[in-house]
């Protein structure tokens, strides 16, 4: 997934005219079909590891919807930022957890527990904690209608979430053999949200992408760094500290070129971050899987050779 995303990237930039007529109206179609995706996968017991756990719970969302939110923020201004590139970094850092998490943290043997509900919990506050905390951070530079980013993470996140979830509780063999394909349609939305973005902005992207493209690598590191950092001094175990860190790290970066797009089309730069992190943060998160797979492996205790 992450080769075909960044495969995507570079094709856009390359030979933008290409996709020209691709059209930005796609991309909440697309992440809509991310989301029902996402609710096709889901089980209603998942929910219960909220109230299991509710430590865990709180404190993993408690570093999501601080640690990236305040990261995009001082990233903005350590670089100097213009305007449209600041929003679309703190847009990234507002969103809720992304949907590759869970696959991310399964791979570095992780709480797939604790990663799902997390997923689920940030996702559910999202409508309320991502146009609050877009309005407080950016609010001073620009105009956030509040109302409008509600209603638009309502209707492209949510209720395709809930119709994911009621069609597998309706039909439950049907959507059984529907998962299967999931992955690789969830693949093809990505990339397709990727090639209508950053086509679109190739010219632009020419002029400062290094700069973006650093802010974004930093962002994202950096939060893998923080959540790992917060579980370790929250005393969790390793699995759990892993899961948070990669919760924590890996955004929902589709959903922040949407609202991009939708609510600050006067400034079309802004939806670059949310591309541009898409593509790296499904990079970093299979290293960072095999990072953590392997420090198990290296810390795991040696075979008896005569057993």
């Amino acid at each position: 997934m992450g080769l075909l995303v960044l495969l995507s990237a570079v094709l856009a930039f390359w030979q933008p005219n290409l996709f020209s007529h691709l059209k930005t109206i796609l991309i909440n179609p697309l992440l809509g079909l991310i989301m029902f995706g996402m609710g096709l996968n889901l089980r209603f017991t998942d929910f219960r590891t909220v109230f299991s756990r509710p430590r865990d719970i709180i404190t993993g969302c408690t570093a999501q919807f601080t640690v990236m939110p305040l990261l995009a923020w001082v990233l903005a201004q350590v670089f100097a930022l213009d305007k449209a590139l600041a929003i679309g970094v703190i847009l990234v850092g507002c969103c809720p957890g992304g949907t590759a998490s869970n696959v991310i943290t399964y791979l570095a043997k992780g709480d797939l527990a604790l990663s799902v509900g997390m997923t689920a919990t940030s996702t559910l506050l999202a409508p309320l904690m991502t146009p609050l905390l877009v309005w407080l951070l950016a609010g001073t530079a620009v105009d956030v209608n509040v109302t409008g980013m509600l209603m638009s993470i309502l209707w492209v996140v949510i209720l395709p979430i809930v119709l994911g979830l009621t069609a597998k509780r309706l039909w439950p063999q049907l959507t059984e053999q529907a998962t299967t394909w999931l992955p690789a349609l969830s693949t093809l939305a990505i990339c397709s949200i990727v090639l209508i973005v950053i086509a679109a902005n190739a010219p632009k992207l020419q002029a400062g992408g290094l700069t973006i493209i650093m802010v974004v690598i930093l962002h994202n590191v950096c939060g893998l760094c923080l959540g790992y950092t917060i579980g370790r001094l929250a005393g969790m175990t390793a699995t759990k500290r892993r899961a948070v860190s990669i919760e924590v790290g890996m955004q929902n970066s589709g959903l922040a070129s949407s609202l991009a797009t939708l609510h600050f089309a006067a400034y079309p730069m802004a939806a670059i971050p949310g591309a541009v992190f898409s593509v790296w943060h499904n990079l970093s998160g299979a290293i960072v899987a095999r990072l953590y797979t392997r420090s198990q492996t290296d810390k795991s205790p040696l075979v008896n050779p005569k057993s």
